[in-house]
Order: structure tokens, then sequence, then C-alpha cells
């Protein structure tokens, strides 16, 4: 039973935290554009290929 005095108001706080960080994230812009990064990559320009190493024929 003792053990309820600590966990409750220990959950309580982590449950604000959680709500609060929440609020901040959906505040500052965070979810705003849920699309565009995941066609960024599908969107990049292709890259020109790497160059070729020299040969050594000897």
């Amino acid at each position: 039973m003792s053990a309820l005095y600590f966990l409750i108001p220990a959950a309580l706080l982590i449950v604000s935290a959680v709500v609060w960080l929440f609020c901040w994230a959906v505040s500052s812009g965070q979810y705003d554009d849920l699309d565009t990064p995941a066609r960024r990559l599908l969107m990049d320009e292709d890259l020109p290929p790497p160059p070729e190493p020299p040969s050594h024929d000897r």
C-alpha cells in the first residue's frame, strides 16, 4: 500500500510530461506536413554515378 503513495504521483508526473511534450510538438508545427517527408525520398534528384576505380593492368 505504501508503494502507491509513490507510484501514483510518479505516474501523474510522467503523464503530464507526455501531454506537455505532445502539446509543444503540435504547437511548434511538428505535425503540419506529414506527406512531404515521405515523398521527398522519391523526388530526390539522381546523383551522378561514382567514378570508376583505376584499373591496375600489369
